[in-house]
């Protein structure tokens, strides 16, 4: 059997000038290239002769199913092709690289991994924030509000850890989001809601644990986004200078 190759590939928030040397030679390289829907989709420019399938998975939304995609790698490596597997962010963070690793070892089909920039990350840039200043935190805890079983994290105790919270796929959840982790949290806590981060339609709210759903949802800022909460947050310009709240969100909740 001629068996190729795959690349879990990150694409990054959004801007191409994100992307590493390593992730532009891959897609050089690539014969197929499985795109993922928050992937910038002028990603393909990078990738001149590869066949492109869009294999996106939005929650809330009609996405292809995790195991025909996994099927998809492993036929096409299996005819001895470069395949590249681009996902949105860092592929080892919430993007299911677990899962698509097992599968491709199982198979017996080399996998190699090009890690990128989460837009957890690419949020705090953009608020000018440390998410681990020392003054403030003694670590980060990036989380998904969205357990296998449908459930939510016990927000009481991650609020607890003295961290930095940053929360993918939360805007759907940000009411009890908000109130689970005001259980343990004074609703003075610095909080932000980036939207699209490190992108062009970028748009940032920042204001505090107890008005943050409120406000947000009077922004219309939705998915995708990362909700940030803790005191490190406190340190955004629109944090300490123009003070929380209403003021500061609506100064930040536009494109950037």
């Amino acid at each position: 059997m001629n068996t190729g190759k795959v690349t879990l590939l990150s694409a990054g928030p959004g801007d191409l000038d994100l992307l590493t040397i390593r992730a532009a030679k891959a897609l050089a390289a690539a014969d197929v290239v499985l795109l993922d829907d928050l992937a910038n989709p002028g990603i393909v420019s990078l990738a001149p002769r590869a066949r492109v399938i869009r294999v996106g998975k939005r929650g809330g939304c009609k996405s292809t199913p995790q195991a025909f995609i996994q099927r998809l790698m492993q036929r096409y490596a299996s005819k001895g092709l470069h395949v590249v597997r681009v996902k949105g962010g860092d592929a080892l963070l919430f993007g299911r690289a677990g899962e698509e690793l097992a599968a491709l070892r199982r198979a017996a089909i080399p996998v190699e991994i090009v890690n990128g920039i989460s837009s957890g990350f690419a949020a705090a840039a953009s608020l000018g924030v440390s998410l681990t200043h020392r003054e403030h935190c003694q670590g980060v805890t990036f989380i998904t509000a969205h357990l296998q079983d449908h459930g939510e994290p016990d927000w009481a105790a991650l609020a607890a850890t003295g961290t930095t919270l940053a929360i993918y796929m939360g805007m759907s959840r940000i009411e009890s989001i908000c109130a689970g982790l005001m259980t343990t949290l004074p609703a003075s806590t610095a909080a932000a809601v980036v939207q699209w981060a490190g992108t062009a339609d970028e748009r940032r709210l920042v204001t505090t644990l107890g008005r943050l759903a409120d406000e947000a949802n009077a922004a219309g800022l939705g998915s995708p986004a990362v909700i940030l909460v803790g005191n490190a947050i406190g340190e955004a310009e629109a944090f300490t200078v123009r003070g929380f709240g209403r003021a500061a969100s609506e100064g930040l909740a536009h494109a950037a």
